[in-house]
């Protein structure tokens, strides 16, 4: 989750601006990287898991698929219940029950016991992630929010480069108890952090944030309570729209390839020995996808989503065409994961940066929500297609379906943005004459 030292030298965007980040960014995204590696390691542990509770595989996939439902869901609703909150107050809070539900998971003995943690600590990932989201304009200013939400997102990543395999390793070689014990030792750890680093006085939506000014009194319960409910207006603003429909397509053509990228592997591949290297190279390539991303989309967050979109289609086109050779899959996962995740993490960011100043206390639930709707919706459409074709390298095509829609809504808000300017100036410039010919 640490910025790797891509592009020192640019000339558009400063080394010292990523020094001046606030360090409670960094402790953040370890905090995302505890929970990105809860929900993705499970999926390693699911034999182990079976085995001692005396359940099905099938049942013991409902771990992941509903820690996925959970996080959809626990995004927009977390947002309504400490919508009036400190980010301070909210983020510990996340983390605490997180942090529990790991120490009730790992002393779990009966299956809808551990079943039930699960979907808490995906409400409390959800929450937490939206809340950090949120939060980020009044962290680091407008300036850098694209930068400082590809630090968040990049947890995520290293928790599929670092972060699954040390945890399944550990469930295998400790027992699967063990793996939700390091999970929790890591969000004490962050918990501890965020309460040093996280400023007490971190404003509530409402209050003045500009330093030197003097703090508004708190709205009155039921005026704060519509004006929390009038923020999902923010929905009706057309480039809100039109970057959430983006972000749920973009990231469900991620998980869709990612999801069926280990059998694809293992296809190609005696005995499916390369299955941790093509994985590996998948994770290393988002990290570098969303450094570099992150360094840019400040100022090209428009070229970036327009531009990559685009091309990230044609990168599953490549991907699912050159499926049937091991060098083809490894070197698409790496270029597959750059693109995607560059382009998500800045679709990210554009939500936030859209909807944060009509609705600073949703903002980030949006974004939450939109990834969250992407990977479940991606996996669920390609297994479905994957069943019918019994061809796990369909998988790749149907990325690259999605992508082109996301292309398609991405272009559509360009050029009515682009006629919208247009018209304004042809408007101003009628004006102009009108006022001199009078």
């Amino acid at each position: 989750m640490w910025l790797l030292a891509v592009g020192r030298c640019s000339p558009i965007l400063r080394p010292e601006s990523f020094f001046s980040m606030p360090i409670v960014v960094f402790v953040l995204a370890a905090a995302v990287f505890a929970q990105g590696t809860s929900e993705f390691m499970v999926s390693g542990l699911l034999v182990p898991i079976a085995g001692e509770l005396g359940i099905s595989l099938g049942a013991a996939g409902l771990l992941t698929s509903l820690f996925a439902a959970g996080m959809v869901l626990g995004a927009p609703a977390m947002a309504l219940v400490v919508g009036r909150l400190p980010v301070r107050h909210a983020v510990l809070a996340f983390l605490a029950i997180f942090c529990a539900a790991h120490v009730v998971g790992a002393l779990a003995t009966e299956f809808p016991m551990l079943l039930g943690t699960r979907i808490v600590a995906a409400v409390a990932n959800a929450g937490f992630l939206a809340t950090a989201l949120a939060a980020l304009p009044r962290l680091v200013g407008p300036v850098l929010i694209g930068r400082a939400t590809a630090v968040l997102v990049s947890g995520v990543t290293m928790a599929c480069i670092a972060g699954v395999p040390a945890g399944t390793l550990l469930g295998q070689a400790w027992g699967w108890r063990s793996a939700f014990w390091a999970i929790a030792i890591l969000s004490a750890a962050a918990l501890v952090l965020v309460w040093v680093l996280v400023p007490r006085d971190e404003h509530e939506p409402g209050r003045a944030s500009t330093a030197g000014q003097r703090p508004t009194r708190p709205e009155r319960t039921g005026s704060a309570d519509r004006s929390f409910r009038g923020e999902w207006a923010v929905l009706g603003i057309l480039p809100v729209r039109a970057a959430i429909g983006a972000g749920v397509l973009v990231n469900a053509a991620t998980f869709a390839g990612f999801t069926f990228l280990g059998t694809i592997t293992a296809g190609v591949s005696a005995e499916g020995r390369w299955i941790p290297v093509v994985l590996a190279l998948f994770g290393i390539g988002s990290f570098a996808g969303v450094t570099l991303s992150g360094r840019y989309s400040d100022r090209y967050r428009g070229r970036i989503v327009l531009i990559g979109t685009m091309v990230l289609s044609a990168v599953w086109l490549l991907a699912a065409l050159t499926a049937h050779t091991l060098a083809g899959v490894m070197i698409m996962a790496a270029v597959a994961g750059a693109v995607a995740f560059g382009v998500g993490s800045t679709l990210i960011a554009s939500i936030v940066q859209y909807s944060a100043p009509t609705a600073p206390r949703i903002a980030g639930a949006l974004a939450t929500t939109a990834l969250n709707i992407g990977a479940v919706v991606g996996p669920a459409t390609a297994g479905l297609v994957v069943d019918h074709t019994d061809q796990p390298s369909i998988a790749l095509w149907c990325g690259a379906a999605f992508t082109l829609a996301a292309a398609a809504v991405v272009l559509a808000d360009y050029r009515r943005r682009t006629r919208s300017r247009y018209g304004s100036s042809s408007s101003d410039s009628n004006s102009g004459v009108s006022r001199s010919a009078s």
